[in-house]
Order: structure tokens, then sequence, then C-alpha cells
């Protein structure tokens, strides 16, 4: 789980470093998430507001790439996902919270059923 002290460690993170890291990530991903595409879309707007540029100069090139390459809507659904990194990061950062959790549930009874089929074996 990520940790207050996690958080403010990345918050330390050059911006260019932060893309490029997303950039990575998405390389060589068949199939991106929407989630992943929006995120590295928020950072490219961020970028463009921190250098003074046009909202949409350079992230809107990255948009079109995607038409085409990834189903309508998951671009349409990264678009919102970007504008609401941008607007209101609290609310998406619970989102990731709550399905990091969720999935840490989903993760242990799998993990007990595991554990109690080794004892059966034993």
């Amino acid at each position: 789980m990520i940790s207050e002290k996690d958080l403010a460690e990345l918050e330390n993170i050059p911006y260019d470093e932060r893309i490029s890291r997303v950039e990575k990530l998405l390389e060589g991903k068949a199939e991106p998430r929407a989630f992943e595409l929006g995120l590295l879309l928020a950072l490219k707007m961020g970028q463009e507001l921190r250098q003074g540029k046009e909202l949409g100069s350079e992230s809107g090139d990255l948009v079109a790439s995607w038409v085409g390459k990834h189903p309508d809507s998951i671009v349409e659904e990264a678009i919102a996902n970007a504008k609401e990194f941008l607007t209101n990061p609290a609310s998406l950062a619970e989102k990731i919270k709550a399905g990091v959790m969720k999935k840490a549930e989903e993760a242990k009874p799998a993990e007990e059923n595991s554990e109690n089929q080794e004892s059966a074996d034993k």
C-alpha cells in the first residue's frame, strides 16, 4: 500500500521524470487501460501549463495518436480521467486507494485457500 511517505517521495520526482516513467509503463502495452492513458495525458497537460503553453498544443497530438489505435471508449475515458486528475486529484486518489484495497481483499481469500490446500496436502 502507498504510504504518506511514498506520496511525499513521489512529489519530489522531477516532472519530466514522472512523464518518462508513465511512458515507459505504457511502452509495449497493446491495450493500455484508460486510467494509464489518462495519467499520461494529465501529466502532459500539466507540463504545458507549467511551461505557459496553450493547453492542448502538444497533448492534442498525443490524443490524436490514440485515435484508431485504441477504442473510442478508452480514449474518451482517458480524457475524462485526465480532466479529473487535473481538477480533482484527491477524488482520483481515493478511487485508486479503493481499487488497491479491493484487490488486496480479493487476494486474501485466494492466499488463504492456497495455505489451506498446502496444509491439507501435508
